[in-house]
């Protein structure tokens, strides 16, 4: 019965794993996502430092919402978001080092 057991949990964790690789497939909600690795910040400034138009960026945040990567925080009129997952900064930081840094420094930081 064991092995039937951590095949549950095996084919749940997959299922998890599969819908955070979904949310974070998506070229605009990663650039959104690498931004708030930074720290908060409002929806302008998310625009302005994406560039994805309005109708697209409050898509991709809201999906990252549902999601429950992101969470916004009201001040007044100002909605400001952040990274509500602890898992993004540790996938960010990964795909990072995989292509951002140049090829020299990969090896360097393992």
């Amino acid at each position: 019965m064991e092995s039937t057991f951590d095949l549950v949990q095996m084919q749940t964790a997959a299922g998890r794993a599969s819908q955070f690789l979904r949310s974070l497939a998506n070229p605009d909600r990663l650039l959104l996502l690498c931004h708030l690795s930074q720290g908060e910040a409002s929806v302008g400034e998310l625009k302005q430092a994406s560039g994805i138009s309005q109708p697209s960026l409050s898509q991709q945040l809201g999906i990252l919402r549902r999601d429950q990567l992101v969470k916004p925080r009201r001040d007044g009129k100002q909605v400001f978001y952040s990274i509500a997952d602890p898992a993004v900064h540790i996938m960010l930081m990964q795909l990072y080092k995989m292509f951002c840094l140049e090829p020299e420094k990969i090896h360097d930081s393992n």
